[in-house]
């Protein structure tokens, strides 16, 4: 700022010398006349001009004004300026090397207003640039939605090709979905999770009898199809290559889906259940299976019935749920052990729904000290029932009261209910029963009781491999199979043995006995059972201190 300050100085003083200068030089020249001389040659007015009396110019008398004038000599304004613009300069080089300082205020408000009118430009530039990109993002977002929507596919539930496969691989049921599977963990898939991207299940469809009526689809919970409801809470979708009804094939279809809670700390609970077989909805349980899952889960069942209606004849309903596991394989991939875990929280679960002591057989002794043991006839009416029923109770009944500290007891599984049902099995050490569903109710005696099976004829050759599901069970549920009895004799078949038409003649088939064999199984596995609970009684003693357990550990 003073640099501009001293240059304006100058340029004053320089324009001030200037001005005085020619001042002076007008005043002191005021009347000067070029000298003239007599001539002979000139006219008379040039003569009268001669002869006019003119004050002469003497030097002396303006030496002051002269000096005067010397000052503010043209030379003296030409140094005057150079000088300045040397000092200019030089003061210019300073201020390159020194940081400039704030403007003056005059400059400091303009450079303010103009940064104001700048950004209010800039501002109401950006606004209206904003706008419009914001109105792209939300036609091009909405675009995108529409699109999702649309794209979302619905196939078939059941998938015809790979019918004669139905079991095997990813099966025919949502057939191009993979399953999450860990070494000796459940199979399972889960929506929405990695595997799906994010994408929730959807389903549609509510036929009964051809399950390629009824439809899945993924779809991004923002983007869901039309005509679609989203339903809150955890659904369990199950897949049942038989039915619910039985309770051996339904706790099969069951038995994954505890696998799972277990997995999950037992903490997540379905609000719901969706049952398919053979991709076909079915909407009710059998009345033990049911009981089951509520003393397993804690809570009443809800059946979905309410999902895939149809709006018109070509335009369905769907329902997509919030979060969802569907298992289609049962117990396949299971390890022994999982299944083990998965059996005693069926076992404990029940039990307490029950009001039934998780304490276990060995509190029972007799007055001798000795433990009592439990052995239970459990018959069936109609198919594979005993022949003569009353016969082969006898020959049980009088082996057991050979023995010291035996109860016996004989049950029909088609008059009781569930909890009637499990308080029968935790009052049992030895199981007798025929071949069928009923022998599922073996896991809820204790660990390590003991099953006596028994087939019509035929069984052997022709029934394939069904008919080990309950050595299967037993081991799984932590039982001893002790064997089966087939009967060689039974109705003669009008083919070859071998010839598998004969099955539909076996299959429902009644069941002789052998006095003589059956005798001395009883007595053979009284025996074993008999030192075995021993045994056990006796390292309960020498472990008193364990405290009695008064819940169901719930641990993968």
């Amino acid at each position: 700022m003073h640099v501009y300050i001293l240059l304006f100085l100058c340029i004053f003083s320089v324009l001030e010398s200037i001005i005085i200068n020619r001042y002076l030089h007008f005043q002191t020249f005021p009347f000067t006349m070029p000298k003239m001389t007599r001539s002979a040659g000139l006219s008379q007015p040039e003569r009268t001009i001669s002869n006019h009396k003119y004050k002469p110019y003497h030097p002396k008398q303006h030496s002051k004004t002269n000096s005067l004038f010397s000052i503010y000599s043209p030379k003296f304004s030409i140094y005057l300026l150079i000088t300045c613009a040397i000092i200019f300069i030089l003061f210019q080089i300073q201020s390159l090397q020194t940081p400039s300082t704030s403007l003056l205020p005059s400059w400091t408000f303009l450079n303010q207003w103009q940064k104001v009118i700048i950004n209010t430009s800039t501002s109401i530039s950006t606004f209206n640039n904003d706008h419009n990109c914001n109105n792209d993002q939300d036609n091009l977002t909405k675009s995108m939605a529409t699109k999702l929507r649309e794209s979302v596919t619905f196939l078939p539930l059941k998938d015809l090709r790979y019918s004669s496969t139905a079991q095997q691989g990813h099966t025919w049921f949502m057939s191009s979905m993979y399953d999450t599977h860990e070494e000796g963990e459940v199979q399972y898939q889960r929506f929405p999770s990695n595997a799906s991207k994010g994408r929730v299940l959807c389903l549609k469809g509510n036929d009964t009898h051809d399950g390629a009526w009824n439809y899945y689809a993924l779809a991004w919970p923002e983007t869901l199809p039309y005509n679609s409801t989203l339903k809150k809470g955890l659904t369990f979708v199950s897949y049942n290559h038989y039915n619910y009804e039985n309770i051996w094939h339904g706790l099969s279809a069951m038995v994954p889906f505890v696998a799972w809670h277990i997995k999950k700390q037992c903490s997540l609970v379905p609000s719901r259940w969706i049952l398919y077989h053979w991709g076909e909805v079915r909407i009710k349980m059998g009345p033990w299976l049911k009981s089951l899952m509520e003393a397993t889960f804690g809570e009443p069942l809800h059946i979905e019935t309410n999902y895939g209606n149809e709006e018109s004849e070509n335009n369905m309903i769907a329902s997509c749920f919030e979060d969802a596991v569907v298992m289609r394989h049962n117990e396949g991939g299971m390890s022994r052990q999982k299944r083990i875990q998965v059996y005693d929280l069926l076992r404990c679960k029940a039990r307490i729904y029950c009001n039934v002591s998780l304490e276990g057989r060995l509190s029972e002794v007799n007055k001798g000290g000795l433990p009592v043991i439990g052995m239970t006839m459990y018959l069936r009416t109609g198919p594979r029932s005993f022949n003569n029923e009353s016969v082969v109770i006898k020959i049980f009944e009088k082996e057991c009261q050979k023995l010291q500290g035996c109860r016996f007891i004989v049950a029909y599984s088609s008059n009781l209910t569930f909890c009637e049902q499990v308080k029968v099995m935790s009052m049992t050490d030895i199981l007798i029963s025929p071949h069928g569903a009923q022998l599922t109710n073996m896991f809820l005696m204790d660990k390590n009781s003991s099953v006596l099976e028994f087939f019509p004829k035929g069984w052997l050759k022709l029934a394939g491999v069904g008919q080990y599901v309950y050595h299967w069970i037993a081991s799984w549920s932590g039982m001893k199979h002790e064997g089966a009895w087939r009967d060689p004799d039974g109705d003669p078949c009008p083919y070859s043995d071998d010839d598998r038409r004969c099955m539909a003649v076996y299959k429902g088939a009644k069941i002789g006995y052998n006095e003589t064999y059956f005798s001395e199984w009883a007595r053979g596995v009284l025996s074993e059972v008999r030192i075995r609970k021993k045994e056990e009684l006796a390292s309960k003693k020498n472990n008193s201190h364990h405290p009695t357990p008064s819940g169901c550990q719930c641990s993968s």
